[in-house]
């Protein structure tokens, strides 16, 4: 069905921009927000409706800006206040929305408040702010519970020389990163006081870090891992087992919160909240985006799916199920800044897949993952709902895998050296944008070296390279994304047909007053599938796709036809 202009949200294709990594104005080696504002209308012309920027806040920088010093500021490394809202300003003229980072599970160990509490007593209001817990005497390195960080180790540290005395506090992710209580009302009140100061800079929304957390069981109990959870590939995934994660207290803050953002709203637009909420089953992440909570949660379970026919089927359709009964859409996603970009994990080895980079795997395929990568977005981009793109994943950009130990910087790979489970971390996926073949193979010697290094296929990769290139993937993208507003298939309803093993078929009506359907079918077998002869193909993954779908590719068809064989 159509919706009014206020509610965009639905149908919005969405890009990440990671500041360090997207563009560099003044040539240090880090991205900045004026070199995201330069590179808007590129953004604009790629087809997409809003951008979401990751953390840009004064920080320490220890987990690339996720430790959060000051919520309400820019860091000197990407600019200024004024530059923020110049940036802001530029992307509504061009059309564009902007969504920031708000990260409220933690803040840095520099932050005011943190600073505060190692200069407090223990019971004191300062500490009261975080998760603090008492040593035992009479047990002095053992921690309050056997929770562990995200990061790799315990997720519990020893003050160790504050000034108002020594205790465990909490960290679910890097030491330097301490878990607020928002069992706090202050804690409470400052963040409604956050989501103000950016609503009145004009900021539409705000990607809510972690959103899955904040709230812990009671009592801080040990985790309990249950055994079909145990070993599987779903075990890094909040479950309703974890007293850390998916608490139903988490929806009481994104109701005041939603509050907030509909006194916010216009006529013409709404400002809205996506969850980054990694929860299992997928019926739990329904919760997430009732009428009065979110707008959208990233669907980590699509992400998270293996190249493999009946599983994608089966994704698809309880997304739509769970989604549907709250009447929220589906919000589709296959890279981001934390897992390995889809153009190297959908080509792994059986045995070496996984989300997240954790030791060494063998480098796929790059053709194999290339194929996979643009069959997967164009099947992604056919569906109804919205959509997040990482940026470079329209470059076809893979997985760097083997950067320097001593070139990264992931808080995971320091804090798992030199243990049994050695991680390599998140640096991979997070290698600068190239924006023009030149400079990764000849670096201007007046400009600083990229903060982590582009290997050689940037070049053949770069933005300049591919543009104008009917085959490349840049173009893909941009073509795709113009066909899908044409059509308006984000307003559509999908139904996901029983086909054969080894295809996916999706039959879209873009509204329903549409003449005909469309017809996505994404070919994961050994072997072509014939187009129907009622079929015509109006977009295909890959280059020359006419009567015969090869592997590894997906095709968008029109006519009246809807039988898949």
């Amino acid at each position: 069905m159509s919706h009014a202009p206020t509610d965009w949200w639905r149908r919005a294709v969405i890009y990440q921009v990671y500041p360090r990594s997207f563009a560099d104005s003044d040539g240090d080696g880090l991205g900045d927000l004026p070199g995201i504002t330069a590179h808007l209308p590129y953004l604009r012309d790629l087809g997409v409706d809003a951008v979401w920027i990751s953390p840009f806040y004064p920080s320490p920088q220890k987990d690339a800006g996720y430790d959060v010093a000051d919520y309400c500021d820019v860091d000197p490394l990407f600019g200024s206040l004024d530059d923020a809202d110049t940036l802001i300003a530029t992307a509504h003229d061009l059309g564009l929305r902007v969504i920031v980072d708000l990260v409220p599970n933690h803040t840095s160990d520099r932050h005011e408040w943190f600073q505060a509490a190692l200069a407090s007593a223990p019971g004191s209001l300062e500490r009261d702010r975080y998760m603090f817990r008492d040593i035992d005497e009479n047990d002095l390195d053992t921690p309050p519970n056997n929770w562990e960080s995200n990061f790799g180790g315990a997720a519990w540290s020893k003050t160790e020389g504050a000034t108002g005395g020594d205790q465990w506090y909490l960290h679910l992710f890097d030491s330097s990163q301490p878990d607020l209580n928002w069992g706090n009302q202050e804690v409470r009140d400052t963040f409604d006081g956050v989501l103000r100061f950016w609503l009145d800079r004009g900021v539409d929304g705000f990607r809510v870090d972690v959103a899955h957390g904040m709230i812990k069981e009671p009592g801080l109990p040990d985790v309990e891992i249950r055994d079909a959870e145990a070993g599987t590939d779903d075990a890094a995934m909040a479950s309703t087992s974890t007293p850390y994660w998916d608490r139903d207290g988490v929806h009481d803050i994104y109701r005041r919160w939603r509050k907030i953002l509909d006194s916010y709203s216009t006529d013409t637009a709404e400002r809205i909240m996506v969850a980054e909420a990694w929860v299992q089953p997928i019926d739990r992440i329904a919760r997430y985006v009732r009428p009065d909570e979110h707008h959208q949660a990233f669907n980590f379970s699509f992400l998270d799916t293996r190249w493999d026919a009946a599983a994608l089927r089966e994704v698809i359709g309880e997304s739509y199920r769970v989604n549907d009964a709250v009447g929220a859409p589906t919000t589709w996603v296959l890279s981001n800044h934390d897992v390995i970009r889809h153009a190297t994990r959908l080509a792994l080895a059986p045995e070496e897949a996984v989300t997240q980079l954790a030791g060494p795997v063998t480098e796929p395929d790059r053709t194999v993952g290339l194929d996979r990568a643009r069959a997967a977005t164009t099947l992604m981009l056919g569906l109804p709902g919205s959509a997040y793109l990482y940026q470079g994943e329209e470059l076809g950009l893979p997985e760097v895998l083997d950067i320097p130990d001593d070139r990264r910087q992931d808080p995971t790979f320091f804090r798992t050296r030199g243990t049994d489970t050695p991680e390599l971390g998140r640096d991979g996926c997070r290698v600068p944008v190239p924006w023009s073949a030149d400079e990764v193979r000849n670096p201007a010697a007046d400009k600083a070296a990229p903060w982590l290094p582009q290997p050689e296929i940037f070049a053949d990769l770069a933005v300049d390279r591919q543009t104008g290139d009917a085959a490349s993937t840049l173009e893909l993208y941009r073509s795709l994304l113009h066909l899908r507003k044409e059509l308006g298939i984000a307003d559509g309803t999908a139904r996901v047909l029983e086909t054969r093993t080894d295809t996916v078929a999706v039959e879209v009506t873009p509204t329903e007053e549409a003449d005909g359907s469309v017809l996505i079918v994404a070919n994961l077998g050994t072997d072509d599938w014939l187009v129907p002869a009622d079929r015509q193909v109006i977009a295909a993954s890959r280059p020359g796709v006419t009567t015969s779908v090869p592997v590894d590719c997906t095709v968008w068809l029109a006519g009246p036809g809807s039988h898949v064989e």
